[in-house]
């Protein structure tokens, strides 16, 4: 017996000493930015990075003739270059240790461009209906079978500090990809392929109704007062934030993801029977004054779902009338109820502007107290019942004399939390969101940084040829700001990609109905101010905007227009006219003013009777509508009752739509010649 222990024990010394002797498995990491179907940008040194073991060796060899080697790092990361070819493909990279293989299949060369900003750069080829569609939107999806384009989407993801990676996949252009895809980065990317000829990769990463200040590092900030003092806070409650989302994650999870279909978000069901029912206590309930946007209360920058209730008594005579309920808009789906009975609902995204108007029939309101809910639904952005105080109201349809306002105070209760497409539900029959962990302040998309970490940095170093953006709209409050804000987020992503200063494309805001409150020409100067920053370009949409919709239908253009500055100065397409007139200069002719354009070689050319949208004044500051008349490559100006003009200014309002425009067909920027404060 003793020896059989003895002979026992010296194996497994044998087999210990045998296991210390092997190497341990190494396991080998990419971000997932590297994946089949991927274009590397041609003709260049391309990097390659990921995690490992510290020491090991790492082996990147592609198929069309070039490999490389590097070592770990003490740290656990690696990152190497390897040499890229003319464009073609497909071809085959394998990145290898001792123990592990990754190979990247049907891999293309060609061109790279990241496709970012907010809504407009977010709205898919689909587009979002009813209200915001894109132009021939189901005749573009089925033509859109180009499988050399390819797509990569970033998932949306907000971060208080700097990821490394980000959820996504390459995939190839066709019908089934291209629907969800941006439309503006898809008609840059077709229009690009049908001039070039090769491989064309993009890279989409964009959120709706975000800020500049959200896609900026934060070593930018530092400079803007008021923003860096955010970031200084997300470095102080870091250790708060975690507990909030620890807190979070325990309750029930809504993935929105995981739903399929069209009424994806009109099978949700937050207790809407309970909540909306007339017997319902909700004396425990807070109050919130309407119409507001939450963001305005204390409730801050909350994305969810909350409840709001109110009653109110049925006035003699209402009786067997068709009654009509106006609720000003909702940001941005709701679904409304009367005594326990829904009455009208909007459930599809994208109709935060619509204003809500339900009918109400006899059967359903009663005599004595009736007994309103409404459940609003908001993913982003602005959230709640919003608007003019005077489309809150009930009447009957055929007598809008006999009007009971719903302003005012009504009870409402925050059910679920939204972030990164998840609904946390909020335990049943009880005040969870108010006794929930506290931060200071809130954390969304909006907040300075956090998408940069979220969804830029994990895509850094990898190489690209240039950036298309559209943003703006979100930063109209602040445009003064955005004047040095915006040159500091492209040099933010110029500095941390070490590319050098490369093509950085956007797109001027669209004419809109701002509140008269929102001067959004300023925002547009500032983006025209912004042309003085070394290798970008900017398209202009005053023509094919839409005053009232924020989401032009027209995305071809927008697409084509930012193509163009590509073709012109990256492609070799040296005399293709790539932008409309841009203001020069001014020269004060007795009482007229001659504006003189740069970008116009081929001529001024103006569509319709008249030039419109040129205003002229003197030293009074009044601007009045002046007359005026194109000579060669200048416009003059003037006006029988400005004696001795100072200053020009052209489409210098929300809803600037001119007709003025080089004979390539671009329009021109609107601008000014003073730099009056209004």
């Amino acid at each position: 017996m003793r020896k059989m222990v003895l002979g026992n024990l010296i194996i497994i010394i044998i087999m210990l000493f045998s296991f210390c002797g092997q190497e341990k498995k190494v396991k080998l990491t990419l971000p997932l930015i590297f994946n089949d179907n991927m274009v590397v940008q041609r003709n260049t040194s391309v990097p390659f990075w990921g995690q490992g073991n510290p020491g090991t060796q790492i082996k990147i060899k592609a198929s069309w003739g070039n490999q490389v080697r590097t070592q770990v790092n003490k740290d656990g990361s690696w990152e190497t270059n390897i040499p890229t070819p003319s464009a073609g493909g497909p071809f085959q990279i394998t990145v290898e240790n001792t123990n592990q293989k990754t190979i990247f299949n049907n891999v293309m060369s060609g061109e790279v461009w990241l496709c970012s900003g907010q809504s407009n750069m977010e709205m898919p080829l689909k587009g979002w209906p009813p209200r915001d569609t894109i132009l021939n939107s189901e005749k573009e999806i089925n033509q859109a079978d180009y499988p050399q384009i390819r797509l990569f989407t970033v998932e949306k993801k907000i971060a208080t500090q700097p990821k490394k990676n980000c959820q996504g996949s390459w995939q190839l252009c066709k019908p089934s990809t291209a629907d969800d895809f941006s439309a503006t980065a898809y008609f840059f990317g077709r229009k690009l392929y049908q001039e070039l000829k090769i491989p064309i990769g993009l890279i989409h990463s964009s959120w709706g109704g975000t800020p500049a200040e959200a896609w900026t590092e934060k070593k930018y900030l530092s400079p803007f007062k008021n923003l860096n003092q955010i970031v200084k806070n997300l470095g102080k409650y870091e250790n708060k934030l975690n507990r909030l989302n620890t807190w979070l994650e325990k309750l029930h999870k809504i993935d929105m993801n995981e739903i399929q279909g069209e009424n994806k978000w009109g099978n949700l069901d937050f207790k809407d029977q309970k909540y909306s029912s007339p017997a319902f206590d909700d004396n425990q309930w807070p109050e919130m004054d309407l119409p507001v946007q939450w963001e305005e209360t204390k409730m801050g920058n909350f994305d969810g779902v909350v409840w709001f209730r109110r009653s109110f008594k049925m006035p003699p005579g209402w009786e067997d009338k068709v009654i009509v309920l106006e609720l000003s808009k909702i940001d941005d789906m709701d679904a409304t109820y009367l005594n326990g009975q829904r009455i009208g609902a909007t459930l599809q995204p994208g109709n935060w502007q619509k204003k809500r108007t339900y009918q109400i029939t006899s059967d359903i309101i009663k005599q004595g107290k009736n007994y309103i809910a409404v459940r609003v639904m908001d993913t982003g952005g602005g959230g709640g019942i919003y608007g003019q105080t005077k489309n809150m109201k009930i009447y009957p349809l055929e007598e809008t004399d006999q009007t009971i306002t719903l302003a005012g105070k009504w009870k409402y209760l925050p059910v679920a939390n939204y972030k990164n497409d998840i609904f946390y539900v909020y335990s049943e029959g009880t005040n969870d969101y108010f006794s929930q962990p506290e931060i200071p302040f809130g954390i969304n998309s909006d907040t300075p940084t956090v998408l940069f970490n979220g969804m830029i940095n994990p895509l850094i170093p990898f190489r690209i040829k240039g950036v298309i953006w559209y943003q703006g709209e979100s930063n109209t409050d602040r445009p003064y700001q955005y004047w040095e804000l915006f040159p500091a987020m492209i040099k933010s992503w110029r500095d941390k990609w070490k590319q050098g200063p490369f093509p950085f494309y956007f797109v001027q805001i669209a004419p809109f109905s701002y509140s008269s409150q929102t001067n959004s020409q300023l925002l547009r100067e500032a983006q025209l101010k912004t042309l003085a920053f070394e290798n970008t370009g900017m398209v202009v949409t005053t023509d094919i905007g839409n005053p009232d919709n924020i989401h032009p239908a027209n995305k071809q253009d927008v697409g084509k227009r930012l193509a163009l500055w590509a073709l012109a100065k990256n492609y070799g397409y040296d005399d293709l006219a790539y932008s409309g007139p841009i203001y020069q200069k001014m020269k004060i002719e007795d009482d007229k003013i001659r504006i003189f354009f740069d970008l116009c070689d081929s001529g001024l050319m103006v569509k319709g009777q008249r030039l419109t949208e040129f205003q002229i004044a003197g030293k009074d500051k009044k601007f009045h509508p002046a007359r005026t008349k194109i000579e060669g490559k200048t416009a003059l100006v003037w006006h029988p009752d400005v004696k001795k003009p100072v200053a020009v200014r052209f489409g210098w309002n929300n809803t600037p739509e001119p007709n003025l425009f080089n004979k390539a067909g671009l329009p021109a920027s609107p601008f000014r010649t003073d730099s009056w404060k209004k």
